[in-house]
């Protein structure tokens, strides 16, 4: 039936000639933003219009686009660190000072807070129960340990928007990576998920109805986001264990307000041993691992996209930015990173999630104190025909990066072998500050 309705229907359909797109060097930058939905204001297009010509060169795809990903509002805040002039008065601290403010007059036992993946505070001491080597098969033995509790949230409004159970489900998976990147490596516990929304419809009132969704509706973002994040929860092995849900409208002056893009909120709690709180200072010659999946044409400028109204760029954008969730390959690279955490010297130097941005944001980060050269033959492509600003801007789930020094590598590469891990050394440290992606 299928050979008769669609001609040439064989083995041949899963050839491709397709060639990945060269490196294309932008000469108007502003026309390269709006086509790629970059959400680049005019402040940060003159700036690069003006790095361009300090440079004597177009900038390439590339670079545009990785600039776009890492100075997003979703990545940067730049509206809660923002100036607030309200009846024609500037006030005296930002949204960003307001919330930390608290933290500053009353510190208490916080060890870290607004400079990591996550928070910690202190905790208790414990029995760890934990095999005494993880790269070969061991006893297991207890051993007391000081901690401290990790409290993290984050946002993944847009992509439950678009696609309600990966969006949640990716904002889970993502909440618990960087829970396990805070310090020198943290241990996930328990998670929970907020939704706001507007009104749902469930009893049939005409107003409701007459709404129009560009993506789903609210009921169907209630009921697929709740089944995304308990299925990753479920399947990676974190329960979600509280949450809360609110539905709102309001018509006032003739106009109707409400939850058009979708609040969802990801949380959780986990400890890390106090030693490893705080991550160790990079140096040169160190190792830039990566862990994890491969790089596919998925989650492509989640960052920018996500930081403008929704239906404001071109579906096949919008829908390109939403990431795909992988929850068993994460609790691969989860095993490997508590085999580490867990070891008597845990060789992590540092360690971030790869989230919005992808290696771009990422790797940069890993290397911000130093710089880096980043060897891109290196990194895992499931994709051949990825161009070079695919490879290192896409957001394909499931990847950590790590910093450790060379005489470590051989054993953190044992551990990732038994738990069937990917593991891929991709680059090193340098002294110059400078991020290069070597492309060959």
């Amino acid at each position: 039936m299928l050979q008769s309705e669609y001609f040439g229907l064989d083995r041949n359909i899963f050839t491709t000639d397709r060639q990945p797109e060269p490196i294309i060097f932008i000469e108007n930058i502003k026309e390269y933003n709006q086509r790629q939905g970059l959400a680049l204001n005019a402040e940060e297009i003159e700036y690069l219009e003006n790095l361009s010509k300090k440079l004597c060169r177009p900038l390439t795809d590339s670079e545009v686009f990785g600039f776009s990903q890492v100075n997003s509002e979703h990545c940067r805040h730049k509206i809660f660190n923002g100036k607030f002039i309200i009846d024609g008065k500037e006030k005296e601290l930002s949204l960003f000072e307001l919330i930390k403010k608290t933290s500053q007059q009353n510190p208490n036992e916080l060890v870290s807070a607004y400079k990591d993946n996550v928070a910690f505070n202190k905790g208790a001491e414990i029995e760890q129960f934990a095999p005494r080597s993880a790269e070969q098969p061991d006893f297991f033995e207890i051993k007391k340990i000081d901690t401290v509790i990790s409290l993290k949230a984050e946002t993944h409004n847009f992509p439950t928007t678009v696609e309600p159970f990966n969006g949640a489900a990716t904002g889970s998976g993502g909440e618990i990576r960087d829970r396990l990147a805070g310090g020198k490596a943290s241990l996930p516990l328990a998670g929970t998920a907020v939704y706001m929304t507007s009104y749902p419809n469930f009893d049939g009132k005409e107003r409701e109805k007459k709404r129009e969704w560009l993506y789903q509706t609210p009921e169907q973002i209630l009921m697929k986001a709740s089944n995304g994040a308990s299925d990753f929860g479920n399947k990676f092995g974190q329960p979600l264990i509280c949450g809360s849900v609110l539905t709102f409208e309001h018509c006032e002056n003739g106009k109707n307000y409400g939850y058009d893009k979708v609040i969802m909120l990801a949380g959780g709690v986990g400890f890390a041993n106090a030693k490893d709180a705080l991550k160790d200072k990079a140096e040169c010659g160190e190792k830039v691992v990566v862990l994890g999946g491969d790089n596919y044409r998925i989650g492509m400028g989640g960052g920018a996209v996500s930081s403008v109204e929704t239906g404001n760029y071109a579906n096949a954008i919008e829908l390109n930015a939403v990431q795909r969730s992988n929850p068993e390959m994460q609790k691969r690279v989860a095993n490997v990173i508590r085999a580490l955490a867990e070891s008597t010297d845990n060789p992590i130097v540092s360690i971030h999630d790869h989230g919005a941005g992808g290696h771009l944001n990422c790797l940069s980060e890993l290397v911000e104190s130093t710089g880096g050269i980043i060897e891109m033959d290196k990194l895992p492509i499931g994709d051949p025909t990825l161009s070079a600003r695919e490879i290192i801007g896409n957001e394909s789930q499931e990847r950590m990066g790590l910093l450790l020094k060379s005489d470590d590598i051989g054993r953190a590469k044992k551990i990732a072998e038994r738990e069937k891990a990917p593991f891929y050394v991709v680059g090193q440290t340098t002294d110059d500050f400078r991020l290069l992606f070597n492309f060959i």
